[in-house]
C-alpha cells in the first residue's frame, strides 16, 4: 500500500483477483436459487434458456468431485445431487433449487436445499500464465485485490462497492490504488466477462481464476 494513489473517474477494464472473482460467482448463484426467484427479488427473473454470460463460459456443479468441501452426495433434504452444466455457452440451463422453491415455481428440485454444490467456472478464452497473461490482455485498467462494502442490489443487479488495487499500464503494475469505486450492474458485468486466468482458486462451493470485465465505472478523484 506505500505510494498509494486515487486515480481519474473514468471506464476501464477491471481485473477482479481469483479470491474476490468467487464473489461474482456467488453472486450469479444467489441471484438464480429458487428463494430469490419465487419472491420475484432477483435481477435475474426467467432467465432459463438466456444468454447471460458469454458464449466461451460454462458453468459446471460437480457435487460428486472428490475432498472438496462444495461436494456431497445428497442434499439438505436428503434428495440425491447430480453433476450438470449449470451454464453452457452462456446459456442459462438450470436454477438452484430445493423441494419447497421448486414447487413455489412449479418446477423440480434440483437437489440443492441448502446451496449450491461445488461449482466450477471455465472458460475457452483463459489464457495460460495465470494473472501475469491477465494483465498483459488487460493492457491498461485496474487490478482489484481487496473489495468494501456491500453496495450490491440483488434485485436490480447494480453494483457499487468500495475497492483497493493496483493501477496496471501496458500490462505491468505501476502504483497502487486506494479511495475509489468501482460500479456497474451485475447483468452486464456478466456478459461483459472477457476472459478466465488460469489461476484456479477454490473458496468454498466456487472454483475459478481471475476474472477480467470489460469495461466498468471507476470512481475517484
Amino acid at each position: 500500500r506505500l505510494g498509494a494513489k486515487t486515480i481519474p473517474t473514468q471506464r476501464c477494464p477491471v481485473l477482479f483477483e481469483a479470491p474476490l472473482a468467487a464473489g461474482l460467482l456467488g453472486a450469479y448463484v444467489q441471484a438464480t436459487s429458487g428463494g430469490a426467484l419465487y419472491r420475484q427479488s432477483s435481477f435475474l427473473l426467467d432467465c432459463l434458456g438466456q444468454a447471460v454470460f458469454p458464449k466461451h463460459i460454462d458453468i459446471l456443479e460437480e457435487p460428486h468431485a472428490l475432498r472438496l468441501t462444495g461436494s456431497a452426495p445428497f442434499d439438505d433434504e436428503g434428495v440425491r445431487t447430480q453433476s450438470r452444466r449449470v451454464v453452457d455457452a452462456g446459456v442459462v440451463q438450470g436454477y438452484f433449487l430445493s423441494t419447497y422453491s421448486a414447487r413455489k415455481l412449479g418446477m423440480k428440485t434440483t437437489g440443492n436445499a441448502g446451496g449450491s454444490h461445488h461449482l466450477r467456472l471455465q472458460s475457452k478464452k483463459t489464457p495460460k500464465g495465470g494473472l501475469p497473461a491477465l494483465l498483459k490482455q488487460m493492457g491498461t485498467g485496474l487490478l482489484v485485490t481487496e473489495l468494501m462494502g456491500q453496495g450490491v442490489n440483488y434485485v436490480t443487479g447494480d453494483y457499487s462497492r468500495g475497492a483497493f488495487g493496483y493501477w496496471v499500464e501496458n500490462g505491468e503494475i505501476q502504483y497502487p490504488v486506494e479511495e475509489v469505486t468501482i460500479a456497474g450492474n451485475l447483468r452486464e458485468m456478466l456478459l461483459d466477462i472477457v476472459a478466465i486466468g488460469s489461476d484456479l482458486l477454490v473458496r468454498g462451493t466456487k472454483e475459478t481464476g481471475s476474472i477480467l470485465i470489460g469495461s466498468m465505472t471507476v470512481g475517484g478523484r
